[in-house]
């Protein structure tokens, strides 16, 4: 099953009481970035690693799709899979949430673009990667995975919106969430409208009672975080209003506030173990 929504300022009323939840794992990848692991010495150390791919290969396509897959797609499925591998779970049990703020900006591009010099030379693979839902398709068909998964855009909220969507299935009776952010760079004359670049990828295995930090999010007025190392490096990709709350997960940070909408944030408090 796949849901669908979109919104800006939807996200609920602002006495909403703390959401909770324990992140099991991360998945991460970014440009010079290709994993958690080298995003962590990145915040403490800001040296890139040398040899990192510069594109994602996620596994969990065989050879042909990952070649054909779009680069939204593969940035989703590269770090989803990371997450689920790190905590030891599943893909096929887990339901999604996957949220963009474009999803793919180069085939919207490609499509407009085509559309008006050649309409029946639209290619039936571009159109079929178009949707907005295309990567949580790609990630259910790939994981064999029949559990729900819910696609979200809420421009600059997207993120956040997305981490309240999956605590609030946690909060509904869900054992474990996974949370998939992601976007790619403008082309053509879309970059007059957003002006971003690059491809940016974060995963976040959420759960009742694992390992690992344990956080909890509440709706309030206020401003986001000024950008980290992890939000710097990342600059104008759509997707780097999540970073706050990555970059003081790798810092060993207590708090994160994510940009929710027009003077709205999301504050995450943090709990090491």
């Amino acid at each position: 099953m796949h849901r669908w929504y979109s919104g800006a300022d939807g996200m609920g009323p602002a006495d909403m009481n703390s959401l909770e939840a324990t992140i099991e794992s991360i998945g991460y990848w970014n440009n010079g970035l290709p994993s958690w692991r080298h995003a962590c010495d990145f915040v403490a150390t800001g040296a890139l690693p040398e040899g990192a791919a510069s594109k994602p290969s996620p596994q969990l396509l065989p050879a042909n799709e990952r070649r054909r897959a779009p680069e939204s797609v593969a940035v989703a499925l590269e770090v989803a899979l990371a997450a689920c591998a790190a905590a030891g779970r599943d893909p096929a049990t887990l339901p999604s949430v996957f949220t963009s703020t474009h999803g793919d900006l180069s085939i919207t591009d490609y499509t407009c673009a085509t559309l008006a010099s050649d309409p029946a030379a639209i290619s039936p693979t571009k159109f079929h990667n178009s949707v907005h839902n295309a990567a949580a398709g790609y990630w259910t068909i790939g994981a064999h995975c029949m559990q729900a998964a819910t696609a979200i855009s809420a421009y600059d909220a997207s993120f956040a919106e997305g981490l309240l969507e999956a605590m609030m299935q946690l909060a509904a009776g869900a054992e474990a969430v996974l949370l998939v952010g992601y976007d790619t760079g403008a082309t053509g004359p879309l970059r007059s409208v957003h002006d971003c670049s690059g491809l940016l990828g974060g995963a976040l295995l959420l759960s009742h009672h694992g390992k690992g930090p344990r956080i909890s999010a509440r709706l309030a007025d206020g401003d986001a975080d000024a950008p980290g190392r992890l939000g710097r490096h990342a600059g104008t990709n759509p997707m780097a209003p999540m970073l706050p709350l990555f970059d003081a997960l790798a810092a060993g940070g207590s708090q994160a506030m994510l940009h929710a909408g027009p003077g709205r944030v999301m504050s995450v408090e943090i709990a090491h173990e």
